[in-house]
């Protein structure tokens, strides 16, 4: 697994002359550190004493953000085999028109598949954010530029992925299917952008009462 890697070998790897892993597992990534620093917030939330009224709301959040770090660790992988198998289907033999229109329907599927996977990173993204705002909200004071790291490393991820979507989606010829991945990414670029501004209206409040 990548994640498993050490930060320096998977810098070494991502910068390495092959395609994979690529920009879509590093938006997936992007989305893991972004949850990450959420947990965090959650972490020195809770047992403090002047935050118990929030720990039980703390514990909820904490649960549901480490859950999202394990689904966005998951996808680093994911977005890399995904795509691997799109190169695997490229490579296929098209000396006929039997091996041809094969091959045809190999890249189309295996493209399919690599544009769902940063989609689900932008979903996730989105979960995300809506956390983030929460331990911003009420969170510890004192990281709360954690929370505002983090929600920036969450919209991040999210345009990110969309640019992954969006490459895999110009190459396909499937009306019905490029229309709807479209809007969806659009729709989901707007409300990641929406909640990152909000998530950030709330840190520099916060910032500002801290003063």
């Amino acid at each position: 697994m990548l994640v498993k890697k050490t930060v320096e070998s998977l810098l070494t790897e991502i910068s390495s002359p092959t395609p994979t892993p690529g920009g879509g597992s590093v938006a997936a990534l992007a989305g893991a550190l972004g949850i990450a620093l959420t947990s965090m917030v959650c972490n020195l939330t809770i047992g403090k004493k002047k935050y118990n009224g929030v720990e039980e709301d703390m514990r909820g959040i904490l649960r549901q953000s480490e859950e999202l770090r394990i689904r966005f660790s998951s996808l680093v992988d994911k977005d890399a085999s995904a795509f691997k198998k799109v190169i695997e289907a490229i490579g296929l033999p098209k000396d006929t028109d039997d091996q041809q229109a094969l091959r045809e329907a190999a890249i189309r599927e295996a493209t399919k598949e690599a544009t769902l996977v940063p989609l689900e990173v932008m979903r996730h993204c989105i979960d995300g954010l809506a956390l983030t705002q929460e331990v911003a909200q009420s969170g510890n004071v004192n990281s709360v530029s954690d929370a505002g790291v983090a929600a920036i490393m969450l919209h991040a991820a999210a345009e990110a992925a969309s640019l992954n979507v969006k490459i895999n989606l110009s190459s396909l010829s499937d009306t019905e299917f490029v229309g709807w991945k479209s809007d969806e990414v659009e729709t989901l670029l707007k409300t990641s952008k929406m909640k990152l501004e909000e998530a950030q209206e709330i840190v520099a409040s916060k910032m500002q009462k801290a003063l």
